[in-house]
């Protein structure tokens, strides 16, 4: 199956939901379902469209903040969409804070003016 995301790779979606986040979850066929809407929401609340600036920007230093940013709410919904795989649920809970914690500290720095300037190589 084809890895549809722009900036957020299956790949690193798996990383961060952990290695006992569910495999069916976790496969390319599912988080490939909800991967697009991931990158939207992210471009979204940025307000700057980096999908279609990720042809020129993927190769920037500052660039995979986006790619962790995308796959640590994919993680979330993997990890959202079948706990069983964790030892207990506060396991789980505990994999979505510290995702929360991640896409939130990234998303204030994706607004910053100054992030975008740096991502763009200016």
């Amino acid at each position: 199956m084809a890895d549809l995301g722009i900036y957020t790779k299956n790949a690193d979606i798996q990383a961060l939901a952990g290695v006992n986040a569910n495999a069916t979850s976790k496969a390319t066929a599912a988080t490939d379902l909800y991967v697009l809407n991931v990158e939207n929401k992210i471009n979204s609340l940025t307000r700057k469209k980096w999908s279609t600036a990720w042809a020129t920007i993927s190769s920037s230093e500052g660039a995979g903040i986006l790619t962790e940013t995308g796959a640590a709410l994919c993680a979330m919904k993997v990890i959202q969409s079948d706990m069983s795989g964790f030892t207990s649920r506060y396991e789980a809970e505990t994999m979505l804070d510290y995702l929360r914690d991640v896409t939130l500290t990234n998303m204030a720095i994706l607004r910053n003016k100054n992030t975008e300037t740096f991502i763009n190589g200016a």
